[in-house]
């Protein structure tokens, strides 16, 4: 068992991701992302949304969705009824007084009102998306086999890094070296791969050989035996 908030929130600060990024491109309101973070799971409308808020906030992040669900459903979901969690503490039940009830009524036709708002405005969302952008391909079914599905931009670059071989000093920068700093450490060997994208990634390898380097679903072959600066983009890698 792990704690699905700090890992969450750990692993967008490790990526250097702020809230109104990541809101940006999960399509996520802030609001919803700092509630999956402080496991506050009961500020969502229901269980369907966290379920599935909580898979595409996982794998924007380069992290198994599924598992992240699984630990859900396991500490969460007392059983097929959609719309009740599963207490994190058993308390004393105490009788509930007319007063209580109604404010109970008020507090569910409130939350009814919420969910109807949030699927119009995502609904208005999507809708405007789709229309501001050229027709996308057909999406190829998702293999169920697969436990990392990467999405490929419509610009830019989407980059995972691995280290399956061992241990890197790492250090991202989005655009150029001068650029926003995505990321400055260590991965480390057989940790969940870090996800980063960008019209073009800088990257300052300590030891190539050790990683794997996948952009837009592609796996790129680096040389290793000494430090590298690589520049990814779209159409590969290339020497910075």
């Amino acid at each position: 068992m792990f704690e699905i908030g700090s890992s969450l929130r750990e692993a967008r600060e490790r990526q250097g991701l702020d809230l109104s990024t990541v809101e940006r491109e999960t399509k996520i309101r802030g609001k919803y992302i700092r509630a999956l973070e402080d496991e506050q799971f009961e500020l969502l409308p229901a269980q369907t949304y966290v379920k599935g808020f909580l898979r595409t906030y996982a794998e924007t992040l380069g992290l198994d969705g599924q598992l992240y669900v699984d630990e859900y459903n396991s500490r969460f979901v007392a059983g097929d009824d959609d719309t009740h969690f599963r207490p994190r503490r058993s308390s004393a039940r105490q009788p509930q007084q007319r007063s209580r009830k109604l404010e109970s009524s008020v507090v569910l036709l409130a939350l009814g009102a919420i969910a109807v708002l949030t699927v119009i405005v995502i609904g208005a969302w999507t809708s405007s998306s789709r229309h501001s952008n050229a027709p996308a391909a057909p999406k190829a079914p998702r293999k169920t086999a697969a436990r990392h599905v990467v999405a490929v931009p419509k610009r830019g670059v989407t980059l995972v890094i691995s280290a399956p071989h061992g241990n890197s000093l790492l250090e991202v920068h989005a655009r150029g070296a001068t650029g926003p700093l995505r990321f400055q450490g260590t991965i480390l060997r057989r940790q969940a791969p870090l996800k980063f994208w960008g019209r073009q990634l800088w990257v300052n390898v300590g030891t190539p050989e050790n990683l794997d380097f996948t952009v837009n679903g592609r796996l790129e072959t680096v040389p290793g035996g000494s430090p590298r600066v690589l520049v990814f983009t779209r159409a590969g890698v290339r020497s910075g």
